[in-house]
């Protein structure tokens, strides 16, 4: 059983909102490639966020910055990290799962409610779980603008130009 099929379970069991994102995302829309982590975007309102955190803790994992796990869930803690550390995620490791490392967006890439209510509900083994739509995809790998996430941009919109014509 791989890390993912193990966390993602887990998170939708906690009942948290969140969307996975980044190269997960890009593999559960059809585009086979290598990642060793999980973005999430998450409704960064305090209760969720503390369900999500929770269900992780319960996974054995930690943040990798010298802070405790809970202070992501402030609002006020959050804004600071971005402000004073440049921090756009909050990067979380478990030594259960060494190869999975857990990156959870500090602010929303886009308006989380928009991107939830176009979001792909994928099946994981009997667990439904929720990936930001394609096109939010698109344009989040676009805005990145790293290599790796061009190519990713590109990928996606082959996968959308196939299926458009497809309907």
């Amino acid at each position: 059983m791989s890390d993912l099929e193990e966390i993602l379970p887990a998170l939708t069991k906690s009942g948290a909102l969140y969307l996975v994102v980044g190269g997960v995302a890009v593999v559960l829309h059809g585009h086979p490639r290598f990642t060793a982590d999980l973005d999430l975007a998450v409704r960064l309102e305090r209760g969720n966020v503390l369900r999500l955190l929770s269900a992780l803790e319960s996974l054995g994992y930690r943040p990798r910055a010298p802070v405790a796990t809970a202070d992501f869930a402030d609002e006020n803690l959050r804004n600071q990290w971005i402000q004073e550390k440049n921090l756009t995620v909050f990067s979380m490791w478990s030594p259960r799962y060494p190869a999975t490392e857990v990156d959870i967006f500090v602010k929303d890439p886009f308006d989380f409610d928009l991107a939830y209510g176009r979001s792909l509900r994928a099946d994981l083994n009997g667990t439904i779980v929720t990936v930001a739509g394609i096109d939010d995809m698109i344009a989040l790998k676009r805005a990145t603008g790293r290599p790796r996430d061009l190519e990713d941009a590109d990928a996606l919109e082959a996968l959308s130009k196939a299926a458009n014509e497809r309907e």
